[in-house]
């Protein structure tokens, strides 16, 4: 599976060889996404309206593009002015996707899925996840929230929403622009014009339109919870770096920003790690992805970190997008 993975990373944005054999099934890919949609534009798949404002932040590529730290962000945001959010999500990597369940931060990442846990830690406000969204959606209102953030939810057209925002990766852009299979697209690059918000991580130089934020790291936590310790701190010494993210390396080249020398060890996205993937035979220190973390539970060993981060945006473009989203959801997602 790893090496199916990295060969589809090299031609979705490498130019990897043969991918011209994939081609047949993007065209197949277009073709039902295309039906699916016509379908519900024409009423014949029925959509939902929950009774309170629904925020889709989600992506048109497959793979990391700061999705999860976007929905914290804003959930932090949010609650700033008076909100009060709960997080839907489809529980991607979970034993039980298929049933409504609440999340909190001692749920297993194995059942309900690894970044609904981590959202959970972070964001500290109800978080349920299954993969009928109108239905998860639906337990949060109940349980009292006024406002439901849905992440990774911009395909999911069955629930109504009223503000949506994509998050680009402003490295690694769009990539080929092909559909799944052939590239990492999940929809046509026009979808961009449709959405309310375009979010670029990173790269001010992307030839695409839209607000640029970055992700900052803060301090290294132990995986036990017994210390935290500045990057810095790494600076000069080898470690090793996990990443099981959909753009491990971005988590590697911020580590070797701050002067850490790094052995990559790169998963796909998602992967159920546990101890015996992290055995490299020695006691150098390991550095990994706090969304990695939650899948390892809290006895282990000290020399296994964690390096949160964080969303950081300019102060103008912050009003501005809260301003927008704020006149949509108060008229009911009719403002222009």
């Amino acid at each position: 599976m790893g090496s199916l993975y990295n060969w589809l990373q090299r031609v979705w944005y490498d130019g990897g060889a043969f991918g011209w054999i994939l081609r047949p099934l993007s065209g197949l890919y277009w073709l039902v996404s295309r039906l699916r949609a016509w379908l519900y534009s024409r009423g014949v798949f029925s959509t939902h309206k929950v009774s309170v404002p629904v925020v889709v932040v989600g992506n048109i590529t497959a793979g990391g593009t700061g999705k999860t730290p976007t929905v914290i962000w804003l959930v932090n945001e949010m609650r700033d002015r008076g909100y009060q959010p709960g997080i839907i999500s489809r529980g991607y990597g979970g034993s039980k996707s298929g049933t409504s369940m609440r999340v909190d931060a001692d749920s297993e990442a194995a059942v309900v899925g690894d970044e609904p846990v981590l959202l959970a830690r972070r964001a500290a406000c109800p978080v349920a996840v299954d993969a009928d969204r109108v239905r998860a959606a639906s337990m949060l209102v109940d349980d009292g929230v006024n406002v439901i953030i849905a992440d990774d939810g911009l395909q999911h057209l069955r629930l109504q929403r009223d503000f949506e925002i994509c998050v680009v990766d402003g490295v690694r852009g769009l990539g080929n622009r092909r559909l799944l299979p052939a590239g990492p697209m999940r929809e046509s690059e026009d979808r961009l014009q449709s959405v309310d918000q375009v979010l670029i991580n990173g790269n001010e130089d992307i030839d695409l339109r839209g607000t640029h934020f970055v992700l900052l790291p803060a301090d290294a936590e132990r995986v036990n919870g017994s210390a935290t310790k500045a990057l810095r701190e790494f600076a000069g010494s080898t470690v090793h770096a996990v990443a099981a993210i959909g753009n491990p390396a971005r988590f590697f080249d911020m580590l070797r920003q701050h002067e850490i020398d790094v052995v990559e060890h790169a998963f796909a996205d998602h992967a159920s790690l546990g101890r015996a993937d992290l055995d490299f035979g020695d006691e150098l220190e390991v550095l990994m992805t706090e969304k990695d973390a939650v899948k390892l539970g809290r006895s282990i060993a000290n020399r296994f970190w964690y390096v949160p981060v964080n969303l950081s945006m300019e102060a103008v473009s912050v009003a501005t997008l809260m301003q927008q989203l704020e006149a949509r959801l108060a008229t009911g997602g009719d403002a222009a």
